[in-house]
C-alpha cells in the first residue's frame, strides 16, 4: 500500500543518510522503524541481561550500578549497536 508522509526536513535527511549508510532503502528504514515501534511489548527480548532489565512498560532499561554514571554517549552507542543488530536480523532472518 502506498501512503504519503509529511516529515520534518531534518528527520528525512537523517533517515536517508542512515539508509545509504546501511545500503538499503528509505522504505526499508521506515518499515523497520514502524514494525519495531508497534511490536507488542510482551515480545521484547532482553539481549543482554547484564546491562538491561525489562521495565514496567515493556521497554529495555539500563541497569544502574551503585556509583556508576551513565553518559549520553554510552546510551547512543548501545542504541546504535542494538539498532544495527536488530536491522540485520530483520533483513536476514536465517542468520543469528
Amino acid at each position: 500500500m502506498k501512503t504519503t508522509l509529511d516529515l520534518p526536513d531534518d528527520l528525512l535527511i537523517e533517515a536517508k543518510i542512515l539508509a545509504a549508510r546501511r545500503k538499503t532503502t528509505l522504505k526499508a528504514i521506515v518499515e523497520h522503524a514502524l514494525r519495531r515501534e508497534i511490536r507488542p511489548a510482551a515480545g521484547q527480548e532482553n539481549p543482554d541481561p547484564e546491562k538491561f532489565e525489562l521495565g514496567p512498560l515493556g521497554f529495555l532499561v539500563l541497569k544502574r550500578r551503585p556509583g556508576e554514571t551513565i553518559t549520553v554517549e554510552q546510551i547512543q552507542a548501545i542504541e546504535a549497536e542494538m539498532d544495527e543488530d536488530e536491522f540485520h536480523r530483520a533483513i536476514s532472518p536465517g542468520r543469528a
